[in-house]
C-alpha cells in the first residue's frame, strides 16, 4: 500500500487539495465556534436590564424598555380580530347569541350586559364599559384587572383594599393586566401578587412558595381565572377547600350558606359562577400530564439566540403550529377538527340545558303566583340553585369546555337531571293550585324581548352608564395620565 509521502510525489495536486480541506473546516468550526460566543453573549446581555424598576412599577411600557419582545408580543392581545368556532378574541354579545341568559340571570347585574372577554390589554376599558358597574360594586373587582392592585394593596393593606367602593379607587387603577401581575421586577421570577391564592394554598395545607417553575406557570394565572366570591366585607376568596370540581365548590356554597343573589322570577337562592378556568384545567388531561397554562396559551419563541416567552396571551388554536404541535405530531386540520369535536358536544348538552332552565324559572315564578307554598317550593328552589350552578361552571369557564371535556359533559348532564326533576315537582305544585298545563310562557326568543319579560328598562340603564362615564370615567384618565405614562385608550 502506497503511503501518503509516496501517493503526494505522484499526485502533487492532492496536496493542495488537502490544504483546502482543511482551510474550509477551520473556517467552518470558526464560525460555528463564534455564533456559540455570540449567542451566549446576546442571551447574558437579555438580563442585564436597561434600568431597575421599582417594587410596584404598574406600567406596562416600562417593563417593555427592558424585555422589548415580550412587551411587543403582549401588545398583541389589542387584537381582537380571532375568531374560532366557539368565539376566540372577538367581542360577542352573550345576551343577543344566548338570550335565555338574560332569564336566567333575572335580579342580577348580568342580565343587563354580558360580552365575551377580550384581550388582556382591555382589561380596564371593557370594565369601564360594562353596563353592570352602574349598579354599585366593591373595589374587590379590580382585583384582576390591573398592574396597579398590587401598589393599591400594599399602599391601603388588603383589607382595607376590599373594603372600599369600585369608584373609590377609579382614579388609581388605570394600567391594564401585564408585568407587575406575575413577575418580580428585580429578577423575573414568577410570583403570586393576589392573596387570595396563596390562602387558599394555606386552607388547603400547602404551601405555594414551595411551587415548581412549571407549577408557577399555571398558578400566575390562576390569581384570576379562577371561580371565587367575596365573604366578609367583600374579602375575596377561592371556594377550594372541598375540591376544584363542581360537586366540590357546590358543597362548600352549601355549607357556607353562601347566596349571590336571588332571583327575581324564581326566588331561587342562586350561585354566580365566575370563570373556572384553572379548576377546570386542574380536572383535565392537560394537568395530569404535567402541561401548564402558558405551555398552550404562552408558548417560548426564539429569536437568534433568545428564547423567551410568546406573552401574546389567546387561544392555542390562532397558533396551533407553535403551541399543540409542541406536543402532538397530527395536521392543523387534524388538532383543530379534534378540539371542536369535543367543544361541539360540550355546546349542545350546554344549549339544551339554558332551555330547561329558563324554562324552570318562569314556571316557578307562575306557581308562585298561583299560591305555591315556601314549603311546596323548598326542594325546586334547591334543585334551580344546583342546576344552573352546575350549567354555570362549564358556561363561565373559558374553551367551550375543552379544558375538561369529559368533567364538562357529566356536570352539564347532571345539571340537566336536577332541572328536570324540578319541573316534575312543579308538575305537581300545578295540579294543586289549579295550573293548567302545559305552563304558557311569554316570548324571551331575543335579548330585548327576555329584557322586557323579566321587566328591565335598558334604555334607563344606558342612559344611566353614559351619565357615569362622561362624570367620572375621563377625570379618572386624565388625572392617571398626569401621573403616569400609560397607554391611553379610546
Amino acid at each position: 500500500m502506497a503511503t501518503i509521502k509516496e501517493l503526494s510525489e505522484k499526485r502533487p495536486w492532492l496536496n493542495w487539495v488537502l490544504f483546502i480541506g482543511t482551510v474550509i473546516i477551520v473556517f467552518i468550526l470558526g464560525i460555528f465556534a463564534a455564533s456559540i460566543v455570540e449567542r451566549r453573549t446576546e442571551a447574558q446581555l437579555y438580563f442585564q436590564m436597561v434600568e431597575p424598576l421599582p417594587e410596584f412599577e404598574p406600567r406596562n411600557v416600562v417593563w417593555g424598555r427592558n424585555f422589548p419582545r415580550q412587551y411587543e408580543s403582549y401588545r398583541q392581545t389589542l387584537d381582537t380580530t380571532f375568531e374560532s368556532k366557539y368565539y376566540g378574541s372577538v367581542m360577542i354579545d352573550y345576551l343577543e347569541k344566548y338570550p335565555e341568559l338574560v332569564i336566567m340571570w333575572a335580579g342580577y347585574a348580568f342580565a343587563r350586559d354580558y360580552n365575551q372577554g377580550r384581550g388582556h390589554y382591555y382589561s380596564v376599558k371593557d370594565l369601564h364599559q360594562t353596563l353592570r358597574t352602574v349598579q354599585p360594586q366593591p373595589a374587590t373587582c379590580w382585583t384582576c384587572k390591573s398592574t396597579d392592585v398590587p401598589r393599591m394593596m400594599h399602599q391601603l393593606g388588603v383589607d382595607e383594599f376590599y373594603s372600599r367602593t369600585w369608584s373609590d379607587l377609579g382614579s388609581e387603577i388605570i394600567n391594564p393586566i401585564g408585568c407587575q401581575d406575575c413577575h418580580d421586577p428585580e429578577t423575573m421570577n414568577l410570583r403570586i401578587t393576589r392573596p387570595a391564592l396563596a390562602e387558599a394554598f394555606q386552607r388547603q395545607g400547602r404551601n405555594i412558595d414551595h411551587a415548581s417553575h412549571q407549577e408557577m406557570r399555571s398558578l400566575v394565572c390562576a390569581q384570576c381565572h379562577v371561580e371565587y366570591y367575596f365573604g366578609d366585607k367583600n374579602y375575596l376568596v377561592f371556594p377550594w377547600d372541598d375540591g376544584f370540581g363542581a360537586g366540590d365548590i357546590e358543597a362548600y356554597f352549601d355549607r357556607i350558606e353562601h347566596v349571590d343573589w336571588v332571583h327575581a322570577l324564581s326566588r331561587a337562592p342562586m350561585l354566580k359562577a365566575q370563570h373556572p378556568d384553572y379548576e377546570h384545567y386542574k380536572t383535565g388531561i392537560h394537568a395530569e400530564r404535567g402541561v401548564s397554562c402558558a405551555d398552550c396559551h404562552m408558548p417560548y419563541k426564539r429569536d437568534g439566540g433568545i428564547k423567551f416567552t410568546n406573552h401574546h396571551l389567546q387561544s392555542p388554536l390562532n397558533n396551533i403550529e407553535g403551541s399543540c404541535q409542541v406536543c402532538h405530531r397530527e395536521s392543523e386540520e387534524t388538532l383543530l377538527q379534534n378540539v371542536y369535536d369535543r367543544q361541539s358536544k360540550v355546546s349542545e348538552l350546554r344549549r339544551i340545558t339554558e332551555q330547561h332552565l329558563a324554562r324552570l324559572h318562569l314556571e316557578a315564578g307562575v306557581a308562585w303566583d298561583a299560591g305555591a307554598t315556601e314549603q311546596e317550593m323548598e326542594e325546586v328552589l334547591q334543585l334551580i340553585r344546583h342546576a344552573q350552578w352546575r350549567w354555570d361552571w362549564v358556561a363561565a369557564a373559558n374553551s367551550m369546555g375543552f379544558h375538561a371535556p369529559n368533567e364538562s359533559l357529566s356536570v352539564l348532564a347532571t345539571s340537566i337531571d336536577k332541572a328536570q326533576e324540578a319541573r316534575v315537582i312543579l308538575a305537581r305544585i300545578f295540579n294543586r293550585h289549579g295550573v293548567s298545563q302545559p305552563v304558557e310562557l311569554p316570548d324571551f326568543s331575543t335579548k330585548e324581548k327576555a329584557q322586557q319579560v323579566i321587566g328591565l328598562n335598558i334604555d334607563e340603564i344606558e342612559r344611566a352608564n353614559r351619565e357615569f362615564m362622561n362624570n367620572t370615567v375621563p377625570q379618572w384618565i386624565e388625572e392617571a395620565a398626569k401621573r403616569q405614562e400609560l397607554y391611553i385608550y379610546h
